[in-house]
């Protein structure tokens, strides 16, 4: 493929410049999670102003979805790890003891609702002007595949980068699901590895646009991200789970549907759904660059186009990127 001359100019050789302080949105599809808060520590450490903004309660599956017109009313019950309270606004911030109220809310929606309520709500009071970049996840599991049509995670960041708002959206491993302590190591290593990537950016483009206009990314980290490469992928034909819809969910049920039904105790009922499980094909030589194929061993970094468009994304300029991460490493 032909690199456009924007792309490498935005994504030009290493600047050895000092890191700038970013505005910064945090959102997600899961709610106050360990990832998120791991995340939020890391970021912040680093010098970043940053404003998390995640649904009430753990919203996967809902894709780029909305309730557009509908007022939130108060809560009912209270959200994920407690960050809100039975009776308090359908959005605002977050009331648990433990974290800056400044920096942490929520909103009992969509995942695009949360990260539209951190754009345009508490990051226009706290800036006035567009997030530098939109951080979505860590997701508690990958996004690989077409399971990103109905990702959360991935829909946040199409949402900000049909906006003109840099944006990544981020997946670790179901082992990055965090107790009601909202702490696992994995989200740790998550998140250092996403600074990582977040830092390169910034340096690149030296306090400019972080990302070229239209193009987001979808990154997919290992269950094991400790010192996994960077490699550059792309969103293609293989898929890791295997998505369809049963008539009897009872019946057709997946071990990877009964592991998430356990948790909470709950028995698949003899009811039509989906169910999805893993895909047990190997992809073929031709998938071998797929995101879906590379998480396994490394970190998958595939550029978007936001809003479906048809363009064509360059890996050239990525791959430049990547390089001078591993390098970093001494990998």
């Amino acid at each position: 493929m032909r690199i456009p001359r924007a792309v490498l100019l935005v994504l030009a050789a290493f600047a050895a410049s000092p890191a700038t302080a970013r505005n910064i949105v945090l959102t997600n599809d899961d709610g106050l999670s360990s990832n998120v808060l791991a995340l939020y520590h890391a970021l912040k450490a680093a010098g970043h102003d940053v404003i998390v903004s995640v649904p009430c309660l753990n919203q996967s599956g809902m894709g780029a979805a909305a309730y557009f017109g509908r007022p939130i009313p108060p809560l009912g019950a209270a959200c994920r790890n407690n960050a809100a309270a039975p009776g308090d606004p359908g959005a605002g911030p977050m009331t648990r003891a433990d974290l800056p109220a400044k920096d942490f809310y929520y909103v009992a929606g969509t995942p695009v609702m949360a990260a539209l309520y951190g754009i345009d709500v508490a990051g226009s009071k706290r800036w006035g002007i567009a997030p530098d970049i939109l951080l979505s996840g860590p997701n508690e599991g990958q996004n690989l595949g077409s399971i990103i049509l109905s990702s959360g995670t991935v829909g946040n960041a199409q949402y900000a980068a049909a906006r003109g708002i840099p944006a990544i959206a981020l997946s670790a491993g179901i082992n990055s699901v965090g107790t009601e302590t909202l702490d696992n190591p994995v989200s740790k290593v998550v998140a250092a590895r996403t600074l990582e990537l977040v830092r390169r950016l910034d340096r690149r483009t030296r306090g400019k646009l972080m990302l070229p206009a239209g193009v987001a990314l979808n990154v997919n980290f290992p269950d094991n991200p400790e010192g996994a490469p960077w490699r550059i992928s792309r969103i293609g034909s293989y898929n890791a789970y295997a998505v369809r819809f049963t008539d009897n969910m009872a019946r057709d049920a997946s071990a990877m549907m009964q592991a998430m039904a356990s948790p909470q105790g709950a028995a698949i009922p003899e009811q039509p759904g989906i169910t999805i499980d893993i895909n047990r094909a190997a992809p073929s030589p031709a998938q071998a660059d797929d995101e879906s194929a590379i998480y396994k061993t490394a970190i998958a970094v595939s550029p978007m186009r936001a809003g479906y468009d048809a363009g064509k994304t360059p890996p050239g300029a990525l791959r430049t990127l990547l390089r001078g991460l591993n390098r970093q490493r001494g990998q």
